[in-house]
């Protein structure tokens, strides 16, 4: 065999190995961003689904804490605030109010005692706490997928593969402000 045909099959070799090393990591962040767009569309159904519940519970609220004005508004402009997000920055700033809105919710039914007997609200508020464990379950799994495609798209070669394509961008995570996290930690204070 001559030189030539050696070096020839050398090149194709690595140039074959390139492009399968290409295409193998470019698949991988496909895979990786899907998995987070997944995460992000779990998160979304669950902030639907506790919107939804909200009317329910205000109203249940309603009937038993007339004055409560200014916490209902509350409460609905939050939940607006949340159907309205568009980006993670944004859906995690309303999260933040609607934790908050909620506090407020449940400590004024705390100073009923017939409306925490209610049969009705006992449900909301069971069904309520299993949605905020699905949005724990599904944040933590959205998070997890941005670190996860954050750190691809930053280390070698991925990183240069990313360059090339420039197709897939860091990833906010979904987290709430200290702010918001301070009014989650201190429940307001109701007094009538």
């Amino acid at each position: 065999m001559s030189t030539g045909a050696i070096i020839g099959i050398v090149i194709a070799v690595v140039v074959v190995l390139l492009i399968a090393i290409i295409v193998s990591t470019y698949n991988s962040l496909v895979r990786t961003n899907e998995r987070v767009e997944e995460a992000w569309s779990d998160i979304t159904v669950q902030l639907k689904y506790r919107a939804d519940l909200i009317p329910n519970v205000v109203e249940t609220v309603k009937g038993y804490a007339k004055h409560e004005k200014e916490t209902f508004e509350m409460v609905t402009a939050a939940r607006s605030a949340s159907m309205g997000a568009k980006t993670v920055k944004a859906a995690a700033e309303a999260e933040g109010e609607m934790q908050a809105a909620l506090g407020r919710i449940f400590a004024i039914a705390e100073a009923y005692p017939e409306l925490k007997a209610n049969e009705n609200f006992v449900k909301l508020q069971e069904q309520l706490q299993d949605v905020e464990d699905k949005i724990q379950a599904a944040r933590r799994f959205y998070n997890s997928g941005c670190k996860e495609i954050n750190a691809k798209i930053k280390t070698f070669p991925t990183n240069i593969i990313n360059n090339m394509f420039g197709h897939f961008k860091k990833r906010d995570y979904f987290e709430v402000n200290e702010t918001e996290k301070a009014k989650i930690e201190k429940a307001p204070d109701v007094k009538f």
